[in-house]
């Protein structure tokens, strides 16, 4: 079953799709065999079409989503398995890819609504917690699972987390990984509004046309005014997180949360 607005869905196009519902640009993201995690080929696109869509004053209103059953599953483990010892190099560039086009996001000129289904875990997160509201379906499921694969946070997580939910919780679900449910999730910060599974992209759809038709302008002020009332700056945080995923992809841990992922065994961690 899909989410997306978009009736001519091609799951087997590219990794990102863009349409467009009238003033709403409709991003989303397209490996629905894969969850939708973002590998070096997805990460690129989603900068190339959020550099694309900046600026584009038709555009009134973004709704980011995804292909298939889930969000986003976060970062394909699976293709960073595959790099062996290239694993930190491949996930630099990544990295690189991905918080540029959240950059891009972060600052957008127009409202960013989130539609979640299935799972945001990992960097899915992130996407959805970049997003101004969030819908998300009464089964969906939020989850960080860095430290579970012996590896830092990203995709803004670590920016973004504690301010929605405070330090104290943030670090409990950095460590301990809990999956949130989407009533859970809600009542903690992290989702606007919790809908039936089946209604998720009708509901996101209808709350971005709204917002489209609204003043534009007014909304991407005051979206400023509010973020920017909280320090420090996300780019220079992107730049912190970066090194630290990067730097984890080169430590034993982190090639052993990586491995054991791949060979579906539980982690054995030596704490360097």
């Amino acid at each position: 079953m899909t989410h997306s607005l978009d009736a001519q869905a091609d799951p087997g196009g590219p990794p990102v799709r863009l349409t467009r519902d009238g003033a709403v640009a409709v991003l989303t993201l397209n490996r629905p065999d894969a969850a939708n995690t973002i590998d070096a080929p997805l990460a690129a696109a989603f900068r190339e079409t959020l550099e694309a869509l900046d600026g584009d004053e038709s555009v009134r209103a973004l709704l980011l989503q995804g292909e298939g059953r889930m969000f986003c599953a976060g970062g394909d483990l699976t293709s960073f398995a595959e790099q062996g010892l290239g694993a930190a190099r491949y996930v630099e560039g990544l990295i690189a890819d991905l918080h540029a086009g959240l950059e891009r996001l972060f600052a957008f000129h127009a409202p960013v609504v989130a539609a979640v289904h299935g799972a945001a875990a990992g960097a899915g997160l992130g996407l959805a917690m970049a997003a101004d509201l969030v819908i998300a379906g009464e089964n969906a499921r939020f989850v960080m699972a860095y430290t579970r694969s012996g590896l830092t946070p990203d995709g803004g997580t670590s920016w973004a987390l504690p301010r929605l939910v405070g330090l104290r919780r943030a670090l409990e679900l950095t460590y301990l990984n809990p999956t949130l449910t989407a009533a859970e999730a809600r009542d903690q910060g992290l989702v606007t509004e919790v809908v039936p599974d089946s209604a998720v992209g009708a509901r996101a759809g209808e709350l971005a046309r709204e917002l489209a038709a609204g003043p534009t302008a007014a909304y991407a002020a005051a979206r400023r005014l509010l973020r920017e009332s909280i320090r420090p700056e996300y780019a220079a945080h992107l730049r912190r997180e970066a090194v630290g995923i990067v730097e984890a992809f080169s430590s034993r841990d982190g090639l052993e949360g990586v491995r054991a992922f791949q060979e579906r065994r539980a982690p054995v961690f030596h704490g360097r």
